[in-house]
């Protein structure tokens, strides 16, 4: 145990109370360390997956941004842009239409940052998306919101290589490390952000149901005119958007660039900004089309199948966005719990809080491993594992986030729901990846549609797990269980949610039982495959290794 509390006082304030305001048993700010290096599971993570001629330098990498994610002042900036949220300037001073959202400066230097890292895009770079992944983990702990713009654009370039003429121009921008704030021709621009906007107000995720009409031009370069609206577009300000729109022969793919090539404004009314529960930095908008400007992306009527591959990727952008949330509540847990002290012994020492935080950390090291394998399928083209892979954990893993964060918050107790803390955001921004990009019913029907309609993906699933059979006898007993299920058709959508469930736990366990070391997987297997856990965290087996799964997860040593 590193690091010590100080004893101060107010020596500035001669009140008759300053003599009694000495500070004692609070936990030093967890501050000043690197968030990738003193991430155990993180850092095997990418050793594990990751071609070892690219480790030296993707660790030398993460551990510069591992610094700066635990710097206190990165820590500053993910306050400040959240207790200064963006504002809507629909109007200048003259009565312009100008439709602009302003941020605070924070917002661009944790935007800036993430740029910079390589946030935006994993396409072309050897063991790309692992790299980005483990990035996305360490910087997300800063300061959530602001991935939002760098997901997306991430998650962009494979609906945009649908129309390879639109590709060659805008994703070589996406693909930069130069940020550049403002409304300027994209081609003015050496990095440029894009944004999405799929759903309406009358439809939600039923986007077929979308009433945005798309009309071409007929000035010969292929361009419509889209008059609708948008009922959520993320990231208003940025230099693009993918939206879904009714074209003559059906539900197509559109991308609408802010500012056109000549630099006029394209119609995009900002009707408002929404007022969310969390994700309070990063702007979402009501927007409306009359006469917007866009370029098709995709042929006609295959709007959904154009649009699949950019979802699959932002839906592992929620798994990876949930891992992180869950890493930074359960090291500011862990970190408070050593140095807080309560009825003679430090809060880490004491059995029923030792079970508390070691089962947040089990649930934390599983998300994270999968998030970390599902990145490596990515660069491995996987794509039958992913196609089931992929919403069952983002189904289960966002599902678990919310309540992780809530316990976390409670080992702080009072200290906790205070502010200053940081949980409460942590806490306010949990139950956003669940919803993003499809809450959890999507999700589990989309794994009954992976499963009923492409056989190819269970086969790889099957594989997957396939590899650990024999090495535990909790985990050979749940996959048999599964099996039973999946060969039950009867009453199937109303057990999609029970599926997706299960799915992901036992390849969660699987992973564990191959890759972690054993008090994980015992303790995982025994909890959540072995039936012997309560529905509350800190219910775990007294006779597990308890301690070696917190010290595991102490984010200072």
């Amino acid at each position: 145990m590193s690091g010590s509390t100080s004893n101060t006082s107010n020596t500035g304030n001669t009140s008759n109370t300053s003599s009694t305001h000495t500070v004692t048993n609070q936990a030093p700010p967890l501050a000043g360390h690197d968030v990738f290096a003193t991430d155990r599971v993180l850092v095997e993570g990418l050793e594990r997956h990751l071609d070892p001629a690219l480790l030296d330098e993707a660790r030398g990498e993460l551990s510069v941004l591992g610094q700066a994610a635990g710097s206190a002042q990165a820590q500053e900036w993910g306050r400040l842009a959240n207790e200064h949220p963006p504002a809507l300037r629909t109007h200048d001073r003259y009565g312009h239409r100008i439709d602009e959202v302003e941020f605070h400066p924070a917002w661009h230097r944790l935007l800036g940052k993430g740029v910079s890292a390589g946030l935006t895009s994993a396409w072309t770079r050897p063991g790309g998306h692992l790299r980005r992944a483990a990035a996305f983990l360490v910087w997300s702990q800063v300061e959530a919101g602001h991935l939002c713009p760098l997901s997306m654009t991430h998650a962009a370039v494979p609906a945009l290589r649908a129309q390879p003429e639109l590709a060659a121009v805008w994703e070589p921008r996406l693909a930069s490390t130069v940020y550049e704030f403002g409304l300027r021709p994209a081609g003015l621009k050496a990095g440029a952000l894009l944004g999405m906007g799929m759903t309406e107000k009358q439809g939600g995720s039923d986007v077929r149901a979308n009433t945005t009409r798309a009309e071409p031009t007929g000035d010969g370069d292929g361009a419509y005119a889209l008059t609708g609206h948008k009922w959520f577009c993320s990231a208003p300000m940025s230099d693009g958007f993918l939206v879904l729109a009714q074209a003559p022969d059906g539900l197509t793919c559109f991308l609408v660039p802010r500012v056109l090539e000549d630099g006029a404004r394209n119609p995009f009314a900002i009707q408002r900004l929404k007022d969310k529960l969390g994700n309070r930095s990063n702007a979402s908008a009501e927007v409306e089309f009359a006469g917007t400007r866009a370029h098709r992306v995709g042929d006609e009527g295959r709007g959904v199948r154009t649009i699949i591959d950019m979802v699959a990727a932002t839906r592992l952008d929620c798994v990876l966005g949930s891992a992180a949330l869950m890493r930074q509540a359960v090291a500011q847990a862990v970190h408070h719990c050593t140095y807080r002290e309560a009825f003679g012994a430090p809060l880490v020492d004491q059995a029923l809080m030792r079970n508390v935080l070691a089962d947040l950390a089990l649930e934390s090291e599983a998300a994270t491993t999968l998030a970390l394998r599902l990145a490596a399928a990515y660069d491995a083209g996987e794509e039958p594992f992913l196609r089931l892979a992929v919403p069952a954990a983002k189904y289960w893993v966002t599902k678990r986030c919310t309540p992780l964060v809530a316990e976390a918050l409670e080992c702080l107790g009072g200290n906790g729901y205070v502010e200053e803390s940081g949980m409460p955001r942590l806490l306010r921004e949990a139950p956003l990846n669940s919803i993003w990009e499809g809450a959890g019913n999507v999700q589990a029907l989309d794994v009954l549609r992976a499963l009923q309609r492409e056989p190819g993906a269970l086969n790889a699933f099957l594989v997957e797990i396939g590899r650990t059979r024999g090495a535990d006898h909790r985990l050979d007993a749940a996959v048999k269980d599964l099996l039973t299920e999946l060969g039950d058709l009867d009453g199937i959508e109303a057990r999609a949610r029970r599926l997706a469930e299960r799915i992901t736990l036992v390849l969660q366990g699987s992973l564990l039982v191959r890759y972690a070391p054993p008090e994980v997987a015992d303790a995982f297997c025994a909890s959540r495959l072995g039936g012997d856990h309560g529905g509350a965290f800190g219910t775990l087996p007294h006779t597990l290794a308890l301690a070696e799964i917190v010290e595991r997860a102490r984010p200072v040593s």
